[in-house]
């Protein structure tokens, strides 16, 4: 618990420094965290790193997390994101035909989903750090459900340990429990409620309800996804390079369901 503690102070810090920071270091810490994430992924499924799919997951990830204006003045405005994603899928497609199917149509769908997967879900941060007029809007959106997920998160640990008792998904997760879910809405609603009162993020309290609520349970949801990948592959956690955490993919795999989804929603 102590190392986790530590670790979680040490890589929360540097995470809300960094978004205060803004700019290309954290465009370029959005894009680093991706990459391992994505790295996570393929050794989850046992893809080389240094090979054909490993190269076009990992260029993938970086094409998807890119802010569109950087696309752009790469390209000079030629290629869009969605062009450069299909261009893979091509030659993904091609590579099952070249192998003789060695590699497969469901590989090839691995490293599309996964690219997906990690790309739009950190390309978010960056969305939700620069939206608004001000640079001060998209900052404080972003704190605003980064400590919602933070919330929940305790809240559902502190109360399923105490009071836990049915689990929720326990061919998932077997550890999580249906008082402990409910604990992290609780507790996601009380944070958006005082974050709201002390520094107003939205128009309307009923709307700050909405999304702290919708953020905490696709926050958990995304959590299972997350579990649900482990399960299937026989790994404990996605990765080590956080001590007492795992891995990047156990770290932000709230963040990376519910932001995209907030701003399918225009939440955000």
């Amino acid at each position: 618990m102590k190392q986790r503690v530590i670790t979680g102070v040490i890589f929360g810090a540097l995470l809300l420094g960094m978004i205060i920071l803004g700019d290309w270091p954290f465009i370029i810490l959005m894009a680093l965290v991706a990459t391992i994430g994505m790295i996570e992924l393929l050794l989850m499924k046992k893809i080389t790193l240094v090979s054909l799919p490993g190269l076009l997951a990992i260029t993938g990830t970086w094409v998807l997390v890119m802010p569109d204006a950087w696309i752009a003045s790469l390209t000079s405005s030629v290629f869009t994101k969605i062009d450069l994603l299909f261009f893979g899928l091509l030659i993904l497609l091609a590579m099952t035909v070249l192998t003789k199917n060695k590699y497969s149509f469901d590989e090839s769908s691995f490293i599309m989903m996964a690219s997906l997967y990690v790309g739009l879900g950190f390309y978010y941060f960056t969305a939700t750090r620069y939206l608004g007029d001000t640079d001060l809007s998209g900052m404080v959106h972003l704190f605003f459900i980064i400590f919602l997920i933070w919330a929940s998160d305790s809240g559902a640990y502190f109360v399923g340990r105490s009071l836990g008792k049915k689990k929720l998904w326990p061919h998932i997760s077997p550890n999580k429990t249906v008082e402990g879910a409910i604990g992290g809405v609780v507790m996601a609603l009380v944070v958006g409620v005082v974050f709201q009162l002390i520094y107003p993020v939205y128009e309307s309290m009923i709307i700050v309800i909405v999304v702290s609520v919708l953020t905490s349970v696709f926050g958990q949801i995304g959590d299972l996804v997350e579990s649900a990948f482990k399960r299937h592959y026989g790994v404990k956690d996605s990765g080590s390079i956080l001590p007492g955490h795992g891995g990047i993919l156990d770290r932000f795999d709230s963040l990376i369901f519910v932001l995209p989804l907030l701003h399918l929603l225009n939440l955000v």
